[in-house]
């Protein structure tokens, strides 16, 4: 799979990764044993970057993708996230917390030095703050962590953390997601900051699998975090209304099914879904979550599509202008 540099942080990573909040059981319970399988699929499709954080499964998620790399030896760039664990206040953003969080995270993923570590998501003023960035190059410079990066909701957030000198931002950009388009990818190729591109399947959304009988597991997000209950709302289903992005999902599988790539290198959606979003100028990597083996191959088949034809491309801004630019364009 094609490999592109991340940022500053000099690391060589697949154009997709490996997003592993679901295999901390927070998408329903996953067997600890079928979560190696996952890791081990997508590592021999030439996956080599794997996306977790300290709040999945509570360190579950970090623990087995640690213990997976003991194992294997397998070469992957392991990026976690810090700072949901506490109240989302400034003033819990401090060096002490950062040092305690990335201690935990080293522990769970049983390595000296953390690959790049990423706030998830803190307030706007965590990320505007210079002493925010100078905490974490203390942690740089003490050898704690090798290169830090912000997981961001909004586009100011990610024109902020890339003003900062950030390594990496982390964004969720998909074909129900367009607005990073206009400045923030841009402006990550001219700063030479990774972009890592998450929700790449607006939950799901994009594979058009689902229908209004779909039924979620009570544990899964996209139950109880459907208006914002938990977290921000825009990580479920891109804060999409759930109806019409059944129909937006719906034109978009038509739309592959007349413009997508056929033949040999026939599609689906939901790998059109993960090969638009890495396709797309300034993008490092994608990161789709997997459930099974199954799954976790067809995503990494997605880095391997030839370029999406022009129709498909124009289609997808079609959708995007008739049904969601109103309710999401002016909100992240």
């Amino acid at each position: 799979m094609e490999q592109r540099t991340l940022g500053s942080t000099g690391k060589d990573v697949s154009i997709v990764g490996l997003g592993t909040w679901q295999l901390g059981a927070d998408w329903g319970e996953v067997d600890p044993e079928d979560a190696r399988a996952i890791l081990l699929a997508s590592v021999e499709e030439g996956v080599t970057f794997f996306d977790t954080a300290d709040v999945y499964g509570d360190g579950r998620s970090e623990q087995i993708v640690g213990g997976f790399l003991a194992d294997t030896g397998a070469a992957v760039t392991v990026a976690t996230k810090m700072g949901r664990r506490v109240d989302q206040v400034p003033e819990n953003y401090t060096l002490e917390h950062f040092r305690s969080w990335t201690d935990r995270s080293r522990r769970n993923l049983g390595v000296d030095t953390l690959d790049l570590v990423q706030l998830h998501c803190p307030p706007s003023a965590v990320i505007d703050e210079e002493r925010t960035y100078d905490a974490l190059r203390t942690l740089v410079d003490a050898g704690a962590i090798a290169a830090y990066g912000v997981s961001v909701e909004t586009c100011d957030q990610a024109l902020s953390a890339i003003e900062h000198g950030a390594a990496s931002v982390q964004i969720i950009l998909n074909a129900f997601r367009l607005k990073p388009l206009e400045k923030v990818l841009p402006t990550a190729l001219e700063k030479g900051v990774g972009i890592i591109a998450r929700v790449p399947l607006a939950s799901g959304l994009l594979s058009g699998r689902y229908s209004r009988d779909t039924a979620f597991a009570y544990d899964d997000h996209r139950s109880f975090n459907r208006h914002g209950e938990a977290f921000d709302v825009g990580e479920t289903f891109s804060g999409v209304d759930y109806d019409t992005g059944l129909v937006a999902a719906a034109e978009f599988a038509a739309l592959v099914a007349e413009h997508g790539p056929h033949g040999t290198h026939g599609a689906t959606p939901a790998q059109v879904a993960i090969a638009w979003a890495a396709q797309q100028p300034g993008v490092t990597t994608v990161i789709p979550g997997a459930r099974t083996i199954e799954q976790a191959r067809a995503n990494a088949a997605a880095g391997s599509l030839p370029p999406l034809a022009p129709e498909l491309l124009d289609g997808v801004r079609r959708i995007y202008d008739d049904h969601l630019r109103a309710s999401i364009h002016p909100r992240w």
